[in-house]
């Protein structure tokens, strides 16, 4: 068994964003050169994310901004003094991981399916860490 890990820089712009990482961790798979496997993706920010989700119409990403932002709206109570506890809790909703299957040396997505990035408290640069493990 193998075990490659990568770091991955994610520049953000907006406070709070989707960024379709797909591309990125479909080529850390391909230089793991594992053939068989999985890849796990996760973010050791407390206030970011990674999910997987549709990558074909981009409103659906709109839509899971402002779905999270009718579940925890940034204008309630919040005791954390940093001004960011909506973050916080957005970031467990959304998760910080996500492991997919690798199979023939490709990651297994289905048609529709992206990986995101969820920024919930920025701009700001950001980091995720792509594991590849399997033969």
């Amino acid at each position: 068994m193998t075990v490659r890990h990568e770091q991955l820089s994610v520049e953000t712009s907006k406070t709070q964003e989707t960024v379709d990482i797909t591309s990125r961790v479909k080529a850390a798979v391909t230089r793991s050169k594992i053939r068989d496997g999985i890849c796990a993706i996760s973010v050791a920010h407390t206030t970011a994310g990674v999910f997987v989700n549709e990558n074909a119409d981009p409103d659906v990403q709109k839509d899971v901004l402002a779905a999270l932002e009718r579940a925890v709206p940034n204008d309630a109570r919040y005791h954390h003094a940093e001004g960011n506890g909506p973050a916080h809790v957005k970031a467990v909703l959304v998760g910080s991981s996500v492991t997919l299957t690798v199979r023939d040396g490709e990651l297994v997505l289905g048609t529709w399916q992206g990986i995101y990035f969820a920024e919930l408290d920025g701009p700001r640069e950001r980091h995720a860490t792509i594991t590849v493990i399997g033969d």
